[in-house]
């Protein structure tokens, strides 16, 4: 073998295997943070004072959106989630966004709905045209039902945002159900500190498999399928490390767009949601820090622990491809459009840590993630076929194991983290064998999955840099177990 060819494989094993590190090392410290922010949250919940803060009639009130298109098959027992939830002042929006399917004409059954002319409080710009307004005729008529033209969820939101009347605002997905203090919860930073949180956000997890009653999940289960038993260590380790240990540092930089709640007045600020953003629940947070960091304004996006809104995830390798393919388009259109925020000091840790480790550690991943694949594989065959570069004395057996090895077991051991403090500070899963499947699921992960999901997402990365047409992809979904 040529001398050149020896430093090239030596260049880029070294290369990859320093990259595995660095990645490996800020999880590291992302968990030492995330944990510190979750042990916390758990003291803070002794001094709460929920229960008198329910009872406050100076709450700030909520207006909980809910975007809904060909949502059928779960969207009366989402609202009817919606409209019982723990809160002394909130009201439920629905906007029917030009739906296909039964959509609107459920809800106008179920929940006793009539026209009424309402009047808009915003002004944001919409692409669709609202048709038109109900109200329930049930209970406290806190629930009202926006229909109009396709838009996209992004317009749908931002018709809500329009027709909203509360000081905050909640955006969640037409196919989530929240628990009863979910609300409670998420809202509680705007209380502690009002003049500073503009925006917080709860946790997302996995409802596939478990029993729903009139929108609540009644008995938690590990789902069957694989796709979704991955789903749950997955989310897990976003919510419980990811989102904690950013926001443990101050730099949040992602809201689920399942579950998160806003001043009223920054989202009028900024324009609303983009309806050009295939990833417009990220977008959002990125263009309100931002604003504040153009108008020199401090404000902080929070991550909360504890609110939880359920979600069914896919279970089908179509639909998941979809969707992940989309997550990383959706990413890389952010960076693209404000990679002039990269390493600028004026706004802080979102500027000069949170970007451009998104950039380097997420966005770039899946393609060092495959090209690292492919050649680790290259140097195994060259090992297996020493007849042909038999002087190669570079590439040695134990190291390439090893390393595979270390990286496969890191990841496992930083969702096993997550899963320790599920079961130390909320302890969903009740069942020994529900806990062993979710442990075996954090094993199962990198037995497949992982390779193919940073193949999916490399190709969202593609995509976005070619600029080719959005394509949402349709999330066929088969309603919650009654």
């Amino acid at each position: 073998m040529s001398d050149a060819l020896e430093v090239a494989v030596l260049v880029l094993t070294i290369g990859i295997a320093a990259y595995s590190v660095m990645i490996n090392l800020s999880f590291l410290v992302l968990t030492g943070f995330a944990m510190g922010d979750l042990a916390g949250y758990r003291r803070r919940l002794e001094y709460a004072g929920y229960d008198q803060w329910f009872l406050d009639p100076n709450s700030r009130g909520v207006s909980v959106l809910m975007p809904a298109h060909n949502e059928s098959a779960t969207i009366v027992q989402s609202v009817q989630a919606m409209i019982s939830l723990r809160y002394p002042d909130f009201e439920v929006v629905v906007i029917d966004d030009g739906s296909t399917d039964d959509t609107r004409e459920k809800l106008i059954r179920e929940f006793d709905m009539a026209p009424v002319p309402l009047v808009p409080s915003g002004d944001i710009e919409l692409e669709g045209v609202v048709e038109q307004t109900y109200v329930s005729r049930r209970g406290a008529h806190n629930l009202a039902l926006v229909a109009k033209t396709n838009g996209g969820k992004a317009d749908a939101l931002n018709a809500g945002i329009n027709y909203s009347r509360k000081e905050l605002v909640c955006m969640v997905d037409a196919d989530s159900l929240l628990d009863p203090q979910a609300l409670l919860n998420v809202a509680r930073p705007f209380a502690d500190n009002p003049g500073r949180v503009v925006a917080a956000g709860g946790v997302v997890r996995v409802a596939n498999g478990s029993r729903v009653e009139r929108g609540r999940v009644t008995s938690l289960r590990m789902p069957g399928r694989l796709l979704a038993r991955i789903a749950v260590v997955e989310y897990l380790r976003a919510f419980l490390i990811g989102r904690a240990g950013w926001s443990r540092l101050g730099g949040l930089l992602i809201i689920s767009g399942a579950f998160g709640i806003f001043r009223k007045d920054v989202l009028q600020a900024v324009g609303g949601m983009s309806v050009n953003s295939i990833g417009e629940d990220a977008e959002l947070v990125v263009r309100i820090h931002r604003m504040l960091g153009d108008l020199e304004q401090e404000g902080d996006v929070v991550f909360v622990p504890e609110p939880v809104a359920w979600t069914e995830v896919p279970e089908t390798r179509a639909v998941l491809r979809k969707q992940r393919r989309r997550w990383h388009r959706g990413l890389a259109e952010i960076f693209l459009r404000h990679r002039s925020m990269l390493f600028r000091p004026r706004y802080g840790v979102i500027g000069m840590v949170t970007m451009p480790w998104f950039l380097f550690f997420e966005l770039l991943a899946p393609a060092v993630e495959v090209f690292g694949l492919l050649w680790f594989l290259f140097l195994l065959l060259l090992l297996l076929t020493e007849n042909w570069y038999p002087q190669l004395d570079l590439v040695n057996p134990e190291v390439v194991v090893l390393l595979l090895a270390a990286s496969v077991l890191f990841a496992v051991f930083v969702t096993l983290v997550a899963l320790l403090a599920e079961e130390l500070s909320f302890r969903r899963y009740r069942g020994l064998r529900d806990l062993f499947r979710a442990v075996w699921a954090a094993v199962e992960e990198n037995l497949g999955y992982r390779q193919l999901n940073a193949f999916w997402r490399l190709g969202g990365l593609v995509e976005a840099l070619r600029g080719t047409r959005h394509d949402w992809g349709e999330m066929t979904r088969k309603g919650f177990d009654e």
